[in-house]
């Protein structure tokens, strides 16, 4: 999977969960009929999220991104739907063109992110499942920590 494959497709998938905590929240503040949805669709949207940042990252070291536009991409999770008109900005500029330039037989990683990312490209499955693991523990931690309106009460 191309650069522009991954982050399209996380983009939209975090765009769809905002859809489903948007409508969870709207069957229990507005209609108060449950709070089911706000829990399903929240621990979802809250993984996909984490995703999504961890791509956003990823692919800014790959893009060599300016750091105006690497947090940006990160930060438009934060605004419903806002990863989708990011992404197709960066696409239509051709910040998402282009394979991985640190797989095998291509350049030559420079610093320890890119050797990171180097590494993770040379064993994608080991990566895949490390990434899993990391996002579901600090899924798992902020699950602990429960909703963000009680962490301070």
């Amino acid at each position: 999977m191309q650069p522009r494959t991954l982050f399209r497709t996380v983009a939209f998938a975090e765009a769809v969960t905002w859809t489903l905590l948007l409508i969870g929240l709207f069957l229990k503040y507005v209609t108060h009929t449950t709070e089911m949805g706000v829990s399903v669709a929240g621990g979802i949207h809250g993984f996909v999220f984490l995703c999504y940042a961890a791509t956003a990252a990823f692919t800014w070291i790959n893009q060599k991104w300016t750091a105006r536009t690497g947090l940006l991409a990160i930060v438009s999770a934060v605004i419903p739907y806002a990863t989708i008109p990011v992404e197709r900005s960066l696409d239509r500029r051709g910040l998402l063109d282009g394979g991985w330039r640190l797989a095998a037989g291509g350049e030559k990683p420079r610093g320890a992110l890119e050797k990171a990312q180097a590494w993770v490209l040379g064993n994608p499955i080991l990566a895949v499942v490390l990434v899993l693991v990391g996002v579901g523990a600090v899924f798992s931690f902020l699950l602990f920590m429960g909703p963000p309106d009680t962490w301070f009460s």
